[in-house]
Protein backbone atom coordinates (compact mmCIF):
# COMPACT_ATOMS: atom_id res chain seq x y z
CA UNK A 1 0.00 0.00 0.00
CA UNK A 2 2.73 2.49 0.94
CA UNK A 3 4.79 1.68 -2.15
CA UNK A 4 1.66 2.26 -4.26
CA UNK A 5 1.36 5.66 -2.61
CA UNK A 6 4.90 6.50 -3.71
CA UNK A 7 4.00 5.46 -7.26
CA UNK A 8 1.02 7.82 -7.21
CA UNK A 9 3.13 10.70 -5.92
CA UNK A 10 5.84 9.99 -8.47
CA UNK A 11 3.30 10.05 -11.30
CA UNK A 12 2.10 13.45 -10.08
CA UNK A 13 5.68 14.76 -9.94
CA UNK A 14 6.32 13.65 -13.52
CA UNK A 15 3.03 15.19 -14.71
CA UNK A 16 3.74 18.54 -13.01
CA UNK A 17 7.29 18.58 -14.42
CA UNK A 18 5.86 18.08 -17.91
CA UNK A 19 3.36 20.87 -17.26
CA UNK A 20 6.22 23.19 -16.26
CA UNK A 21 8.09 22.30 -19.46
CA UNK A 22 5.01 23.21 -21.52
CA UNK A 23 4.67 26.51 -19.66
CA UNK A 24 8.38 27.27 -20.24
CA UNK A 25 7.98 26.55 -23.96
CA UNK A 26 4.99 28.89 -24.09
CA UNK A 27 6.98 31.68 -22.44
CA UNK A 28 9.98 31.11 -24.71
CA UNK A 29 7.77 31.37 -27.80
CA UNK A 30 5.49 34.22 -26.74
CA UNK A 31 6.79 36.37 -29.59
CA UNK A 32 7.50 33.67 -32.19
CA UNK A 33 5.94 34.56 -35.51
CA UNK A 34 7.58 32.07 -37.87
CA UNK A 35 7.75 28.27 -37.90
CA UNK A 36 10.89 26.17 -38.35
CA UNK A 37 10.67 26.68 -42.14
CA UNK A 38 10.66 30.46 -41.78
CA UNK A 39 6.98 30.73 -42.77
CA UNK A 40 4.65 33.13 -40.97
CA UNK A 41 2.83 30.98 -38.42
CA UNK A 42 2.39 32.47 -34.94
CA UNK A 43 3.12 30.03 -32.13
CA UNK A 44 -0.05 28.68 -30.54
CA UNK A 45 -0.15 28.23 -26.76
CA UNK A 46 0.09 24.65 -25.50
CA UNK A 47 -1.71 23.16 -22.49
CA UNK A 48 -0.82 19.95 -20.64
CA UNK A 49 -4.01 17.90 -20.24
CA UNK A 50 -3.96 15.51 -17.29
CA UNK A 51 -5.82 12.21 -17.01
CA UNK A 52 -6.09 9.69 -14.20
CA UNK A 53 -4.17 6.45 -14.06
CA UNK A 54 -0.92 5.18 -15.45
CA UNK A 55 -1.14 3.82 -19.00
CA UNK A 56 2.29 2.18 -18.67
CA UNK A 57 1.16 -0.10 -15.84
CA UNK A 58 -2.58 -0.10 -16.47
CA UNK A 59 -3.29 1.06 -12.91
CA UNK A 60 -6.14 3.47 -12.16
CA UNK A 61 -4.17 5.32 -9.47
CA UNK A 62 -2.02 8.33 -10.18
CA UNK A 63 -2.02 10.85 -12.99
CA UNK A 64 -0.36 11.30 -16.36
CA UNK A 65 -0.26 13.86 -19.15
CA UNK A 66 -2.79 12.57 -21.65
CA UNK A 67 -1.89 15.11 -24.32
CA UNK A 68 -0.36 18.47 -25.04
CA UNK A 69 -3.33 20.34 -26.50
CA UNK A 70 -3.34 23.55 -28.52
CA UNK A 71 -5.15 26.54 -27.05
CA UNK A 72 -7.50 27.60 -29.83
CA UNK A 73 -8.18 31.06 -28.39
CA UNK A 74 -7.60 33.91 -30.85
CA UNK A 75 -4.16 35.32 -31.46
CA UNK A 76 -3.24 38.76 -30.11
CA UNK A 77 -3.41 41.43 -32.81
CA UNK A 78 -1.08 44.42 -32.93
CA UNK A 79 -1.32 47.31 -35.36
CA UNK A 80 2.02 47.29 -37.19
CA UNK A 81 1.38 48.47 -40.76
CA UNK A 82 5.08 48.35 -41.72
CA UNK A 83 5.57 44.75 -40.56
CA UNK A 84 6.12 42.21 -43.34
CA UNK A 85 3.52 39.95 -41.69
CA UNK A 86 0.80 42.59 -41.42
CA UNK A 87 -2.57 41.83 -43.00
CA UNK A 88 -4.37 44.23 -45.36
CA UNK A 89 -5.55 46.30 -42.35
CA UNK A 90 -2.01 46.54 -40.92
CA UNK A 91 -2.48 44.06 -38.07
CA UNK A 92 0.01 41.33 -37.14
CA UNK A 93 -1.18 38.27 -35.24
CA UNK A 94 1.02 37.34 -32.28
CA UNK A 95 0.93 34.15 -30.18
CA UNK A 96 -2.06 33.78 -27.85
CA UNK A 97 0.18 33.72 -24.78
CA UNK A 98 -0.44 35.94 -21.76
CA UNK A 99 2.68 35.99 -19.56
CA UNK A 100 0.65 36.64 -16.40
CA UNK A 101 -1.50 33.53 -17.01
CA UNK A 102 1.63 31.48 -17.67
CA UNK A 103 3.24 32.74 -14.45
CA UNK A 104 0.13 31.85 -12.44
CA UNK A 105 0.07 28.39 -14.04
CA UNK A 106 3.77 27.95 -13.26
CA UNK A 107 3.19 28.93 -9.63
CA UNK A 108 0.29 26.48 -9.39
CA UNK A 109 2.37 23.66 -10.91
CA UNK A 110 5.26 24.47 -8.59
CA UNK A 111 3.01 24.34 -5.51
CA UNK A 112 1.50 21.04 -6.64
CA UNK A 113 5.01 19.65 -7.18
CA UNK A 114 6.04 20.77 -3.67
CA UNK A 115 2.90 19.22 -2.16
CA UNK A 116 3.70 15.89 -3.79
CA UNK A 117 7.30 16.03 -2.55
CA UNK A 118 5.96 16.60 0.98
CA UNK A 119 3.55 13.68 0.63
CA UNK A 120 6.34 11.43 -0.68
CA UNK A 121 8.57 12.39 2.25
CA UNK A 122 5.76 11.59 4.70
CA UNK A 123 5.21 8.22 3.01
CA UNK A 124 8.92 7.49 3.14
CA UNK A 125 8.96 8.34 6.86
CA UNK A 126 6.03 5.97 7.48
CA UNK A 127 7.82 3.17 5.62
CA UNK A 128 10.99 3.73 7.66
CA UNK A 129 9.02 3.72 10.93
CA UNK A 130 7.21 0.53 9.91
CA UNK A 131 10.51 -1.18 9.10
CA UNK A 132 11.96 -0.17 12.48
CA UNK A 133 8.90 -1.62 14.25
CA UNK A 134 9.19 -4.89 12.36
CA UNK A 135 12.94 -5.33 13.01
Amino acid sequence: MLFGSLDIQTSALVAQRTRMQVIAANMANRNSLVDSDGQYSPFRRRIAVFAHGDPATGRDEGVHVQEIALDMSPFRKKLEPGNEFADEEGYVEYPNIDPSIEMISALEASRAYEANITAAEATKSMIQTSLRLIA
